[in-house]
């Protein structure tokens, strides 16, 4: 195993196919008891956790969880934006994570690209979209001549149903379902093999959702790219995934194809994602009763858990007690159902297990910090110069509970008006001997 590592760790470029597994599968993602860590010492967080799965070729392998789970940070992981604090990651085989040659770098920027989630904030603003889509063709000299870069250029334009004369254009000129393409368009000209889709659709229309996604399906099957799709949303990530990963705190709790995952959701947060779902007809959405997780129904003081195969190419996340009880529900092969409909005139009585997980789901959703309340020192910085204007901000950083800011903004600003208060003690002094 160490001379394998050691293999990965030297290897300069890809070999042409990637592992095969059991089922003769290629694999051509690996992540390997992940961590990501940001910040240090006693700030240090978390974010991802010992995560592994695989992703085989030619596959869309979704990964959903709630905002704040890790989705993105294992998504940017992949394509080596943020650092592993612990496993690694393999792509073919060979490491990609951590220190790697310039030539295997080159070569990860070349197979795996990435979509982004905001249309808008990831295309150049001062930049064609000729040179947006050509900036990878460029740095890669993936053309024959100039003639080449045009026709490939207007090729994969067209392809994502858009004309040539919009190459001339800004991106600020576009809707948003149109500068989506652009950015499929720029990832897809690269002809990569794997392709990081960050929510892809969440900021777009409902009507435009579906165009995207057909698009994406379309050159799946015309060019066999593999698809790691990150979403939060259930009921689209089920129609176009081969396999899906659930991840709730940056633990990987439930991995399972898409059908078997849907049909039997064993761990209960995966539950409660599924009863979440909206349903469209709303009279039924009104009657539905929605299911709640409580992360503290595990005991994990003792048994710790690991996420484990329960056979039907299925993955649940707990200890050897839980573990047990999946797979005796598992092969029951009696469909789990995700979602109560009361009937009419129906009324449901919470039990008090569900009242006090509702409760403490409200309470963490509460104590939660908002993703811009960071604790800056700059907040203390301020505060401390302007100690006047800091109390004022403080006390509204406070009103949108955004604690750590607040408590920064209340720490400098006493301490610039204690240092305030000594300098007029001084001057007060020096006043006196002055008199006297």
């Amino acid at each position: 195993m160490a001379k394998e590592n050691k293999k990965t760790a030297t290897q300069s470029h890809f070999p042409e196919h990637g592992p095969v597994d059991e089922n003769g599968r290629e694999i051509l993602l690996q992540l390997k008891n992940v961590d990501i860590t940001f910040g240090k010492g006693d700030s240090a967080v978390k974010a991802v956790k010992d995560a592994s799965f695989d992703i085989y070729k030619g596959e869309t392998f979704s990964l959903v969880g709630e905002s704040g789970s890790g989705k993105t940070t294992i998504g940017r992981a992949v394509i080596r934006v943020n650092p592993c604090a612990a496993g690694e990651i393999l792509y073919k085989g060979v490491r990609i994570s951590g220190k790697i040659p310039h030539s295997l770098d080159r070569e990860v920027i070349r197979n795996i690209q990435m979509v982004f989630q905001d249309p808008a904030a990831s295309l150049n603003e001062r930049a064609t979209v000729d040179y947006i889509v050509s900036e990878g063709l460029y740095n890669f000299h993936l053309y024959e001549d100039e003639a080449d870069r045009v026709r490939k250029v207007e090729d994969i334009i067209k392809e994502v149903g858009l004309l040539p004369e919009h190459l001339t254009r800004y991106p600020h000129e576009f809707s948003g379902g149109q500068r989506q393409r652009i950015g499929l368009a720029r990832a897809m000209v690269m002809k990569p093999e794997l392709v990081v889709a960050d929510e892809p659709i969440s900021a777009l229309d409902v009507s435009i959702r579906a165009q995207v996604l057909n698009l994406m399906k379309k050159f799946q099957e015309e060019d066999g790219v593999t698809y790691l799709f990150i979403a939060h949303d259930l009921s689209i990530v089920r129609f176009i995934s081969d396999r899906i990963g659930v991840i709730y705190k940056g633990d990987i709790v439930e991995i399972a194809d898409a059908e078997e995952l849907f049909n039997y959701p064993l761990h209960p947060y995966t539950h409660s994602l599924i009863s979440a779902i909206p349903i469209p007809d709303p009279k039924l959405e009104k009657n539905k009763v929605l299911y709640t997780y409580d992360p503290s129904i595990h005991d994990y003081s003792e048994d710790k858990p690991v996420l484990t195969d329960i056979g039907h190419n299925h993955f649940v996340y707990g200890n050897k007690k839980e573990i047990e009880e999946y797979k005796a529900l598992r092969e029951k092969n009696e469909i789990i159902k995700s979602v109560t409909i009361l009937e009419d005139g129906e009324t449901y009585e919470p039990t008090v297990e569900e009242m006090d997980a509702t409760k403490k789901a409200a309470e963490e959703q509460f104590l939660n910090a908002p993703i811009h309340d960071t604790g800056s020192r700059w907040y203390a910085v301020l505060s401390f110069l302007l100690p006047i204007l800091g109390i004022i901000l403080g006390q509204i950083f406070k009103a949108r509970r955004h604690f750590r800011n607040w408590k920064m903004c209340r720490k400098g600003a006493i301490a610039g008006f204690v240092v305030i208060g000594i300098i007029i003690v001084l001057f007060l002094l020096m006043l006196l001997l002055a008199v006297i």
